[in-house]
């Protein structure tokens, strides 16, 4: 699948997803299950190679919260487009808990989606839409005018026209 990053097709992916129970690369970055991570926390901590965590929908950050320091990616699971619970754990992920590193959305993630998941603190997606990646990456810039705050910090319409009203509650423009 292709990965797109800072907005635009990423030429390599340096990450590697690990199944449970198969051996992980001695060199190369890992993302490895939250269950694993769990199971195996102190002897992945002792790897020199970058390690990182996927979430399953049903698992929220707070299974990785301690260690959110030593992590610099995180993937979110969406196993169908109907399941928004990625949502909720990426702006967890970037308001409550304040994780500056990379936040992955993995699995069944669509053109129609992207936008919203950027708003909600995604970085990065693994796109598995049907439309062209390079057609998908104008989702981004689709949505001009935003009616809440999210983690994206854009202003809403609301904020938006209150402001400009300001302007001429004396009768002058400025």
């Amino acid at each position: 699948m292709p990965l797109i990053k800072e907005r635009r097709v990423a030429v390599a992916d340096p990450w590697i997803a690990v199944a449970d129970g198969d051996a992980l690369p001695a060199d190369a970055a890992a993302i490895v299950s939250a269950a694993r991570w769990a199971a195996e926390r102190e002897a992945l901590l002792g790897r020199n190679a970058p390690l990182d965590v996927r979430l399953k929908p049903d698992q929220g950050p707070e299974t990785i919260v301690a260690d959110l320091d030593r992590l610099a990616l995180v993937a979110v699971e969406f196993p169908a487009y109907t399941d928004g619970r990625g949502y909720s754990t990426a702006r967890l992920l970037r308001e409550r808990y304040g994780f500056t590193g990379e936040l992955r959305a993995v699995g069944n993630v669509l053109r129609d989606q992207l936008a919203f998941m950027a708003r909600c603190g995604f970085d990065a997606f693994e796109y598995a839409g049907k439309t062209p990646v390079e057609q998908a990456l104008a989702a981004f810039d689709e949505i001009s005018v935003v009616y809440q705050t999210a983690a994206d910090r854009r202003r809403s319409a609301a904020t938006e026209r209150s402001d400009r009203s300001r302007v001429f509650l004396n009768g002058t423009c400025g």
